[in-house]
Protein backbone atom coordinates (compact mmCIF):
# COMPACT_ATOMS: atom_id res chain seq x y z
CA UNK A 1 0.00 0.00 0.00
CA UNK A 2 2.95 2.12 0.10
CA UNK A 3 3.37 2.66 -3.74
CA UNK A 4 2.18 5.76 -5.03
CA UNK A 5 -1.14 5.24 -7.63
CA UNK A 6 -1.46 7.61 -10.46
CA UNK A 7 -4.95 9.45 -10.53
CA UNK A 8 -6.32 11.71 -12.89
CA UNK A 9 -7.36 14.98 -11.07
CA UNK A 10 -10.20 17.71 -12.30
CA UNK A 11 -7.55 19.40 -14.30
CA UNK A 12 -6.68 16.35 -16.01
CA UNK A 13 -3.33 16.34 -14.74
CA UNK A 14 -2.07 12.73 -13.75
CA UNK A 15 -0.68 12.81 -10.29
CA UNK A 16 1.04 9.98 -8.09
CA UNK A 17 -0.52 9.97 -5.05
CA UNK A 18 1.35 8.18 -2.13
CA UNK A 19 -1.64 6.23 -0.24
CA UNK A 20 -1.63 6.14 3.78
CA UNK A 21 0.18 2.83 5.45
CA UNK A 22 -2.37 1.29 7.61
CA UNK A 23 -0.51 2.18 10.40
CA UNK A 24 -0.31 5.53 10.24
CA UNK A 25 -4.55 5.23 9.63
CA UNK A 26 -4.94 3.45 12.83
CA UNK A 27 -2.68 5.78 14.40
CA UNK A 28 -4.81 8.77 12.98
CA UNK A 29 -7.80 7.41 13.95
CA UNK A 30 -6.49 5.97 17.48
CA UNK A 31 -6.24 10.30 17.96
CA UNK A 32 -9.42 10.54 16.79
CA UNK A 33 -11.33 7.99 18.76
CA UNK A 34 -9.39 9.56 21.88
CA UNK A 35 -10.46 12.97 21.11
CA UNK A 36 -14.11 11.53 20.72
CA UNK A 37 -13.93 9.58 23.90
CA UNK A 38 -13.01 12.74 25.59
CA UNK A 39 -15.80 14.27 24.39
CA UNK A 40 -18.40 12.15 25.24
CA UNK A 41 -17.04 11.59 28.81
CA UNK A 42 -17.02 15.28 29.42
CA UNK A 43 -20.46 15.56 27.60
CA UNK A 44 -21.98 12.78 29.54
CA UNK A 45 -21.10 14.35 32.99
CA UNK A 46 -22.28 18.05 31.91
CA UNK A 47 -25.63 16.63 30.47
CA UNK A 48 -25.92 14.36 33.53
CA UNK A 49 -25.50 17.31 35.94
CA UNK A 50 -28.01 19.71 33.50
CA UNK A 51 -30.91 17.19 33.58
CA UNK A 52 -30.13 14.86 36.65
CA UNK A 53 -33.61 16.11 37.79
CA UNK A 54 -35.29 16.16 34.26
CA UNK A 55 -37.92 13.92 32.45
CA UNK A 56 -35.91 10.30 31.89
CA UNK A 57 -37.15 10.78 28.22
CA UNK A 58 -35.81 14.20 27.78
CA UNK A 59 -32.59 13.08 29.56
CA UNK A 60 -32.31 10.01 26.88
CA UNK A 61 -33.21 12.25 23.97
CA UNK A 62 -30.36 14.72 24.84
CA UNK A 63 -27.76 12.23 25.50
CA UNK A 64 -28.36 10.46 22.00
CA UNK A 65 -28.49 13.16 20.39
CA UNK A 66 -25.02 14.18 21.82
CA UNK A 67 -23.88 10.75 20.93
CA UNK A 68 -24.84 11.06 17.52
CA UNK A 69 -23.36 14.67 16.85
CA UNK A 70 -19.71 13.62 18.74
CA UNK A 71 -19.44 9.88 16.29
CA UNK A 72 -21.21 11.42 13.39
CA UNK A 73 -20.74 15.06 13.27
CA UNK A 74 -17.30 15.36 14.29
CA UNK A 75 -15.59 13.66 11.29
CA UNK A 76 -18.04 15.49 9.03
CA UNK A 77 -17.44 18.88 9.91
CA UNK A 78 -13.61 18.47 10.75
CA UNK A 79 -13.27 16.87 7.12
CA UNK A 80 -15.52 19.27 5.16
CA UNK A 81 -14.19 22.21 6.21
CA UNK A 82 -10.44 21.47 6.25
CA UNK A 83 -10.51 19.39 2.75
CA UNK A 84 -10.09 15.75 4.33
CA UNK A 85 -8.26 16.10 7.29
CA UNK A 86 -9.38 15.61 10.80
CA UNK A 87 -7.18 16.13 14.04
CA UNK A 88 -5.47 12.64 13.66
CA UNK A 89 -4.85 13.39 9.84
CA UNK A 90 -3.45 16.64 10.53
CA UNK A 91 -0.92 14.93 13.07
CA UNK A 92 0.06 12.01 11.01
CA UNK A 93 -0.03 14.44 7.82
CA UNK A 94 -2.69 12.50 6.22
CA UNK A 95 -5.97 13.93 4.06
CA UNK A 96 -8.72 11.88 2.43
CA UNK A 97 -9.05 12.94 -1.27
CA UNK A 98 -11.51 12.01 -3.99
CA UNK A 99 -10.54 8.56 -6.19
CA UNK A 100 -9.85 11.19 -9.00
CA UNK A 101 -7.68 13.01 -6.26
CA UNK A 102 -9.83 16.28 -5.83
CA UNK A 103 -10.95 17.37 -2.34
CA UNK A 104 -14.05 15.27 -0.44
CA UNK A 105 -16.61 17.71 0.66
CA UNK A 106 -20.17 17.46 2.34
CA UNK A 107 -21.56 14.06 0.57
CA UNK A 108 -17.93 12.35 0.55
CA UNK A 109 -17.55 12.84 4.74
CA UNK A 110 -21.34 12.25 5.52
CA UNK A 111 -20.92 8.49 4.04
CA UNK A 112 -17.47 7.61 5.38
CA UNK A 113 -18.80 9.21 8.84
CA UNK A 114 -22.16 6.63 8.57
CA UNK A 115 -20.35 3.80 7.74
CA UNK A 116 -17.80 4.69 10.60
CA UNK A 117 -20.55 3.70 12.84
CA UNK A 118 -20.45 0.35 12.04
CA UNK A 119 -17.24 0.17 11.02
CA UNK A 120 -15.30 1.55 13.74
CA UNK A 121 -17.72 1.48 16.98
CA UNK A 122 -20.29 -1.29 16.66
CA UNK A 123 -17.21 -3.79 15.24
CA UNK A 124 -14.94 -1.95 17.44
CA UNK A 125 -12.91 -1.72 14.15
CA UNK A 126 -12.52 -5.41 13.06
CA UNK A 127 -14.95 -4.58 9.70
CA UNK A 128 -12.54 -1.45 8.95
CA UNK A 129 -9.45 -3.85 9.51
CA UNK A 130 -10.64 -6.44 7.46
CA UNK A 131 -11.79 -4.54 4.40
CA UNK A 132 -8.21 -2.21 4.36
CA UNK A 133 -6.41 -5.52 4.66
CA UNK A 134 -8.59 -6.75 1.62
CA UNK A 135 -8.05 -3.59 -0.29
CA UNK A 136 -5.44 -3.22 -2.51
CA UNK A 137 -5.32 0.61 -1.54
CA UNK A 138 -6.28 0.20 2.03
CA UNK A 139 -9.78 1.34 2.01
CA UNK A 140 -12.43 0.98 3.91
CA UNK A 141 -16.02 0.43 3.00
CA UNK A 142 -17.11 3.99 4.05
CA UNK A 143 -14.11 4.94 1.37
CA UNK A 144 -15.24 2.73 -0.88
CA UNK A 145 -19.07 3.90 -0.68
CA UNK A 146 -17.76 7.10 -0.98
CA UNK A 147 -15.59 7.26 -3.60
CA UNK A 148 -12.84 8.45 -1.77
CA UNK A 149 -9.04 7.74 -0.33
CA UNK A 150 -6.97 8.08 2.21
CA UNK A 151 -3.29 9.39 1.19
CA UNK A 152 -0.54 11.25 2.53
CA UNK A 153 -0.55 15.16 1.78
CA UNK A 154 -0.81 15.04 -2.32
CA UNK A 155 2.42 15.74 -3.94
CA UNK A 156 2.83 16.27 -7.61
CA UNK A 157 5.36 13.44 -8.94
CA UNK A 158 6.18 13.06 -11.91
CA UNK A 159 3.29 14.64 -13.74
CA UNK A 160 2.79 16.21 -16.74
CA UNK A 161 4.03 19.63 -17.71
CA UNK A 162 1.05 22.45 -17.00
CA UNK A 163 -0.94 23.71 -19.83
CA UNK A 164 -0.74 27.91 -19.93
CA UNK A 165 -3.66 29.70 -20.24
CA UNK A 166 -3.11 31.66 -23.67
CA UNK A 167 -3.74 35.78 -22.86
CA UNK A 168 -6.06 36.59 -25.01
CA UNK A 169 -8.55 34.01 -24.35
CA UNK A 170 -8.13 34.65 -20.42
CA UNK A 171 -11.25 36.89 -20.02
CA UNK A 172 -13.47 34.78 -22.04
CA UNK A 173 -12.34 31.46 -20.46
CA UNK A 174 -13.15 33.18 -16.65
CA UNK A 175 -16.78 32.84 -17.51
CA UNK A 176 -16.68 29.10 -19.06
CA UNK A 177 -19.63 26.54 -18.44
CA UNK A 178 -17.25 23.46 -17.94
CA UNK A 179 -19.83 21.43 -15.73
CA UNK A 180 -20.46 18.73 -18.33
CA UNK A 181 -17.13 18.47 -19.37
CA UNK A 182 -15.53 14.80 -18.40
CA UNK A 183 -12.19 13.51 -17.24
CA UNK A 184 -11.56 11.67 -19.96
CA UNK A 185 -12.25 13.94 -22.33
CA UNK A 186 -10.00 16.37 -20.80
CA UNK A 187 -7.02 14.23 -20.27
CA UNK A 188 -7.65 13.74 -24.17
CA UNK A 189 -6.95 17.24 -24.72
CA UNK A 190 -4.18 17.62 -22.61
CA UNK A 191 -2.53 14.25 -24.52
CA UNK A 192 -3.13 15.90 -27.44
CA UNK A 193 -1.38 19.26 -26.91
CA UNK A 194 1.67 17.33 -24.78
CA UNK A 195 1.98 15.14 -27.90
CA UNK A 196 1.11 17.94 -30.62
CA UNK A 197 4.78 18.93 -31.64
CA UNK A 198 5.23 14.86 -32.30
CA UNK A 199 2.86 14.87 -35.19
CA UNK A 200 2.27 15.81 -38.49
CA UNK A 201 0.95 18.68 -39.54
CA UNK A 202 -2.45 17.44 -41.00
CA UNK A 203 -2.19 14.96 -38.41
CA UNK A 204 -2.45 17.41 -35.60
CA UNK A 205 -4.84 19.55 -37.15
CA UNK A 206 -7.13 16.57 -38.31
CA UNK A 207 -6.85 15.62 -34.43
CA UNK A 208 -7.28 18.84 -32.66
CA UNK A 209 -10.34 20.21 -34.50
CA UNK A 210 -12.08 16.60 -33.73
CA UNK A 211 -10.93 17.06 -30.01
CA UNK A 212 -11.98 20.69 -30.08
CA UNK A 213 -15.27 20.08 -31.75
CA UNK A 214 -16.35 17.42 -29.21
CA UNK A 215 -14.66 19.71 -26.17
CA UNK A 216 -17.20 23.08 -27.93
CA UNK A 217 -20.01 20.26 -27.69
CA UNK A 218 -19.88 20.41 -23.93
CA UNK A 219 -18.42 23.72 -23.13
CA UNK A 220 -20.28 27.52 -23.19
CA UNK A 221 -19.68 29.54 -24.55
CA UNK A 222 -18.26 29.38 -28.08
CA UNK A 223 -14.84 30.29 -27.83
CA UNK A 224 -14.36 33.86 -29.86
CA UNK A 225 -14.23 33.49 -34.04
CA UNK A 226 -10.91 32.63 -35.54
CA UNK A 227 -10.28 30.47 -32.48
CA UNK A 228 -7.70 27.86 -33.30
CA UNK A 229 -8.41 24.38 -31.71
CA UNK A 230 -5.07 24.09 -29.65
CA UNK A 231 -5.56 28.04 -28.47
CA UNK A 232 -9.39 26.86 -27.23
CA UNK A 233 -8.07 23.33 -25.82
CA UNK A 234 -5.00 25.33 -24.01
CA UNK A 235 -7.75 28.04 -22.24
CA UNK A 236 -10.37 25.06 -21.57
CA UNK A 237 -7.77 23.31 -19.53
CA UNK A 238 -6.24 26.00 -18.04
CA UNK A 239 -9.45 27.52 -16.52
CA UNK A 240 -10.54 23.62 -15.64
CA UNK A 241 -7.11 23.59 -13.63
CA UNK A 242 -7.32 27.40 -12.41
CA UNK A 243 -10.99 26.59 -10.69
CA UNK A 244 -9.81 22.92 -9.16
CA UNK A 245 -6.76 24.67 -7.78
CA UNK A 246 -8.82 27.50 -6.26
CA UNK A 247 -10.87 25.18 -4.57
CA UNK A 248 -8.14 23.63 -2.87
CA UNK A 249 -6.62 27.17 -1.85
CA UNK A 250 -3.59 27.01 -4.16
CA UNK A 251 -2.43 30.14 -6.00
CA UNK A 252 -4.48 29.89 -9.45
CA UNK A 253 -1.55 30.67 -12.32
CA UNK A 254 1.76 30.08 -10.05
CA UNK A 255 4.95 28.65 -11.34
CA UNK A 256 4.25 25.13 -11.43
CA UNK A 257 6.36 23.16 -9.27
CA UNK A 258 9.88 21.78 -10.30
CA UNK A 259 8.84 18.28 -10.34
CA UNK A 260 5.68 18.78 -12.56
CA UNK A 261 8.59 17.75 -15.55
CA UNK A 262 9.99 19.64 -18.69
CA UNK A 263 8.23 22.35 -20.02
CA UNK A 264 5.52 22.30 -22.30
CA UNK A 265 6.31 21.34 -26.25
CA UNK A 266 6.66 24.55 -28.68
CA UNK A 267 2.96 23.97 -30.18
CA UNK A 268 1.28 24.52 -26.48
CA UNK A 269 2.82 27.79 -26.33
CA UNK A 270 0.87 30.68 -27.92
CA UNK A 271 1.98 31.83 -31.07
CA UNK A 272 0.54 34.68 -32.12
CA UNK A 273 -1.89 36.06 -34.05
CA UNK A 274 -4.72 34.67 -32.06
CA UNK A 275 -7.23 36.07 -34.11
CA UNK A 276 -5.90 34.50 -37.76
CA UNK A 277 -8.64 31.68 -38.82
CA UNK A 278 -7.64 28.01 -38.82
CA UNK A 279 -6.67 26.46 -42.65
CA UNK A 280 -9.42 24.86 -44.13
CA UNK A 281 -9.41 20.91 -43.26
CA UNK A 282 -10.98 18.39 -45.26
CA UNK A 283 -13.64 16.31 -44.36
CA UNK A 284 -12.48 13.17 -42.79
CA UNK A 285 -13.37 9.77 -44.58
CA UNK A 286 -16.85 8.03 -43.65
CA UNK A 287 -20.32 9.37 -43.08
CA UNK A 288 -20.47 13.53 -42.18
CA UNK A 289 -22.36 12.45 -39.20
CA UNK A 290 -18.93 11.35 -37.16
CA UNK A 291 -18.01 14.74 -37.09
CA UNK A 292 -20.42 16.57 -34.27
CA UNK A 293 -21.48 20.31 -35.96
CA UNK A 294 -19.90 23.18 -33.80
CA UNK A 295 -17.16 25.85 -34.11
CA UNK A 296 -14.73 23.60 -35.38
CA UNK A 297 -16.05 21.03 -37.47
CA UNK A 298 -14.50 21.13 -41.15
CA UNK A 299 -16.46 22.97 -44.08
CA UNK A 300 -18.98 20.33 -45.59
Amino acid sequence: MSQPDALVTGDAVVLELRLAKLASRGLALGIDLAVQLTVLLVGVLVVGGLLGSADAALAAAAGLTFYVAVIVGYPVAMETTTRGRSLGKLALGLRVVREDGGPVRFRHAFVRALLGVVEIWLSFGSIALIASLASPQGRRLGDYLAGTLVVRERVPVAGHAVVPMPPPLAGWAAGLDLSRLPDDLALAARQFLTRAGELSPAAREDMGTRIATAVAAVTAPAPPPGTPPWAFLAAVLAERRRRELARMGVPAYGAPPPRYGAPPPPYAAPPPPYAAPPPPVEPPPGPASEVPPGPFAPPG
